[in-house]
């Protein structure tokens, strides 16, 4: 089990803050290595991926012995790889006799190995083999379109478990609204055999077509490669259920507020009891006052014997 250290500063705090779980996640990175022996075109490979993957992945240039994804104790080191990088998902490529230019695809969970996909690359063409207008060339970043023709899709379990990877590994961020005229390229897989799948890179190009719909035509901008499954391992039962689970998304419980669907949002308000015996029942006027002041001045005039005059004689 990988532990996982107690943050001791304010910036280590946040960055395990980033990487917790969330109602609605980040755009999944993507961890990108090589094993103990490349060829030149698996090499190619992994940096063409790298490059359409642009800005969402890490890529490892060094060689790693340790990491052998179907062996059993191969997966350590590779899970540390994605608890460092915060990486949900990898590709690593590796070459030898019985396997030539073999690529394994895979998903993690809580960086956990989740499942894993074997294919065998043949039939590679980079993108500087293609000549195209480069004015159509697609954005990296962008969002794009997935085709998936053949039956294998539907009726081989490998390519099912192919086609999900695949998906995740270029869709990018889950959004909600999406611009239509910033999709400008698509991948399109075509299930040539049971396990062999033919992978293309597209630019979308809109022409006219005397409507208001244009026309759209897809121009080849590679790379293209095949890609023969060899070895898959899908995910353990308890595991898969605990991955699909999904947060509900109620609104948190306020108290003392109720929704309903007539009236809407309602609300209680205490108001703590009166006091009603201790309430004065006399009105404090100041312009009462005044009249009171004065009344009592006037009566304690008219109450007053009149004072005696002094008499004054001359002698």
């Amino acid at each position: 089990m990988l532990k996982v250290k107690t943050p001791k500063t304010h910036k280590a705090k946040r960055e395990l803050e980033k990487r917790a779980p969330k109602l609605v996640e980040n755009a999944k990175k993507t961890l990108i290595l090589q094993g103990t022996k490349t060829s030149a075109v698996l090499h190619a490979v992994l940096a063409q991926i790298y490059h359409l993957k642009r800005g969402n992945a890490v890529r490892f240039t060094r060689k790693n012995d340790n990491v052998r994804p179907f062996e059993s104790g191969g997966e350590t080191s590779l899970e540390f790889f994605s608890l460092k990088t915060d990486c949900s998902l990898f590709v690593y490529g590796s070459h030898s006799k019985k396997r030539p230019n073999n690529l394994v695809l895979g998903r993690t969970y809580d960086h956990h190995i989740y499942d894993l996909v074997e294919v065998g690359v043949e039939n590679f063409k980079p993108i500087q083999s293609f000549s195209y207008d480069k004015k159509i060339a697609p954005r990296m970043g962008t969002k794009p379109f997935f085709a998936f023709l053949g039956e294998g899709f539907e009726s081989s379990e490998e390519l099912k478990q192919l086609k999900e990877v695949l998906l995740d590994l270029f869709r990018g961020e889950v959004v909600d609204n999406l611009n239509l005229a910033g999709v400008d390229r698509a991948f399109v897989c075509t299930a040539i055999s049971l396990n062999t799948v033919l992978f293309m890179h597209c630019a979308i190009r809109l022409k006219r077509s005397g409507t208001a719909i244009p026309r759209i035509e897809l121009v080849e901008v590679g790379p293209s490669m095949d890609l023969v499954v060899r070895r898959h391992r899908l995910p353990n039962v308890s595991l898969q259920k605990e991955a699909m689970k999904v947060a509900s998304k109620e609104h948190k419980k306020v108290k003392n507020v109720t929704r309903d669907i007539v009236q809407g949002k309602l609300g209680k308000i205490y108001v703590p009891d009166q006091q009603v015996g201790n309430m004065s029942l006399t009105s404090n006027v100041k312009g009462l006052k005044r009249e009171r002041r004065e009344a009592k001045m006037k009566g304690a005039s008219t109450d007053r014997p009149p004072k005696k005059q002094k008499s004054t004689s001359k002698d």
